[in-house]
């Protein structure tokens, strides 16, 4: 069936939420009541530290693997990094599932707007739409169902990477060096605020990425680091001129293995 409204522009999110608000992700927990939301929090899969900062080429974006539910692992493998479109990405940290149901909307939003208008967005119009539906999660966050996300890009017209935060209220704040949320977020951002410097190589700002997860996992129970054993790595997307590249497993196992002997010595 061929759905009809009265929204002509070139949003999808704003086609949703003009003509058929009730398809937008997550609008039945607004109607829940406090006990039985907070029955569903005890089985909601939490998505733990992500954090991005700048290189001299653009952009690294990361986060640990694993996703909390209560006091137990809910999972050791989640992917909280994900591609927006050619030049951006999203990573996720707060309730599993709306972060998943917000990342696919945005994609969805990149692809149609491009559809209709037959260009990508600017950077700087697709932190205002993710900051958009940020605000839409906001009744669904009173309820415990928390979503802060980090975006990153690549900017064409100023050839630099850029990284924005958001607060719950979709407030939305460009960061100059670097970023790190979740439940890991303050010891990751302590790790990077030490280290950090203006004009690092690829290579020292994968590095950097590595050890502010390292750390976090050493001072918080819910995020996880390498887990060499069960070949298990931080994700890490590197964002630049060439579009986004994922650092490959091999590649993660031996800057991971080499970031461990080092701290450990």
């Amino acid at each position: 069936m061929l759905l009809q409204g009265s929204y002509e522009g070139a949003s999808f999110f704003d086609l949703l939420r003009h003509d058929f608000p009730h398809f937008l992700p997550f609008q039945h927990l607004q109607q829940l009541a406090t006990s039985e939301a907070h029955q569903l929090l005890q089985s909601i899969p939490v998505a733990t530290t992500i954090l991005a900062l700048r290189f001299a080429e653009g952009v690294v974006v990361a986060g640990d693997r694993q996703a909390t539910e209560g006091f137990e692992i809910a999972s050791r493998r989640i992917e909280k990094v994900h591609n927006a479109d050619a030049y951006s990405v999203i990573a996720i940290a707060g309730a599993a599932g709306p972060c998943l149901e917000m990342v696919k909307l945005f994609q969805v939003e990149m692809e149609h707007y491009q559809k209709i208008e037959g260009e990508e967005l600017a950077l700087d119009g697709k932190a205002n739409k993710l900051a958009q539906m940020v605000k839409q999660n906001l009744p669904a966050a009173f309820q415990g169902l928390v979503v802060i996300p980090i975006f990153a890009g690549y900017d064409l017209t100023t050839n630099t990477g850029r990284i924005f935060k958001y607060d719950l209220t979709g407030g939305r704040y460009e960061e100059q060096e670097f970023y790190a949320t979740g439940s890991g977020g303050k010891e990751a951002r302590s790790t990077l605020k030490k280290f950090f410097k203006k004009g690092l190589s690829r290579e020292a700002a994968i590095h950097l990425a590595l050890e502010a997860l390292v750390d976090a996992a050493d001072l918080d129970v819910a995020t996880a680091g390498p887990d060499i054993s069960r070949g298990i790595y931080p994700q890490v997307k590197i964002v630049a001129h060439d579009g986004i590249r994922d650092m490959e497993a091999d590649a993660l196992r031996q800057a991971s293995e080499a970031l461990l002997a080092t701290l450990k010595g």
